[in-house]
């Protein structure tokens, strides 16, 4: 028997990386079981078309030790944002802001915050950003554009870095909070999710091997850090899943999820999506973080 690819829906294909399905973890694990070494079950693999990442990825689920000269090496790692929690402090001085540090997770690194935005502020941004809002694009890697994806189901829009004043106050505690330059930060997204609207799991990062990926990372180089700031509180649902860790952040107004990754690699086991919202709305801003300025 040899694994096959699939992207068919699988109630329980929701905790594995994209392009895992249980199916194929159950046949690696049975080859673990068996004794067949890691040289030979990569050989089956690549003969289907899996990448190295996503090989390593599952071995490494199956709770086999892959070692590094049968696989691609990893993208070299980047500097990163971090909050200071280094005193274990249950607040952060944002300069304007006393922040809640809720929750902190080492790997991947991942940190809730609570009272990052007061709820004036949250209405602000939502007032701010209702009339211009369309139907959420994601990046497209094939090309370096912006494309719709059936996978996100959501409207949204972008300001521009320092548009206006609450933008810009928002930013700059931002900086502060995760001490990382303002300039390197994209554009704040606002996003509306409505009843059954999600974003199905996926990775932040541009994947290195796509061919837009060049012409993306010209404008500040690769994404390194996400913010997700919830600016209401829907009914029911909508909270940001972490499939591989099996966490879910509720969506609490004002609080905020923020997690890194240290290179364009599953390794860093950021997978992440926006679960469906069960009843009412949900309102959420993103910063994503850059290596470089972001032009």
């Amino acid at each position: 028997m040899s694994p096959t690819s699939s992207h068919d829906a699988h109630p329980a294909s929701q905790a594995l990386p994209p392009g895992l399905t249980p199916e194929l973890m159950q046949w690696i694990k049975d080859q673990v079981a068996a004794g067949t070494p890691a040289p030979a079950l990569l050989h089956s693999m690549r003969d289907v078309g899996w990448s190295d990442a996503l090989a390593r990825s599952a071995l490494e689920l199956a709770g086999m030790d892959v070692p590094a000269d049968l696989v691609a090496p990893l993208p070299a790692a980047s500097a990163l944002p971090e909050p200071d929690l280094e005193n274990e402090p249950c607040n952060i001085d944002a300069g304007d802001r006393q922040v809640q540090v809720l929750m902190s997770m080492e790997r991947p690194r991942i940190v809730v915050f609570g009272n990052l935005l007061s709820g004036e502020e949250c209405d602000a941004i939502i007032a701010a950003a209702r009339p211009r809002m369309a139907r959420s694009l994601t990046v497209a890697t094939q090309s370096g554009g912006e494309e719709v994806n059936d996978d996100r189901t959501s409207n949204g829009m972008f300001f521009q870095r320092g548009e206006n004043d609450i933008v810009h106050r928002v930013e700059e505690r931002i900086a502060r909070l995760v001490n990382w330059p303002m300039e390197n930060g994209e554009g704040l997204q606002v996003l509306h999710y409505g009843p059954g609207a999600e974003y199905k799991p996926h990775h932040d990062y541009f994947a290195p091997n796509e061919p837009g990926t060049p012409t993306i990372l010209k404008r500040g180089g690769q994404r390194v850090g996400t913010l997700v700031i919830y600016l209401n509180e829907p009914e029911g649902g909508g909270g940001t899943i972490f499939p591989e860790v099996q966490l879910q952040v509720m969506p609490r107004r004002g609080n905020a999820v923020f997690f890194s990754y240290a290179r364009p690699d599953p390794s860093t086991r950021t997978l992440h999506g926006g679960a469906p919202v069960r009843s009412g709305e949900k309102w959420i801003a993103t910063k994503w973080l850059r290596e470089r300025e972001f032009n």
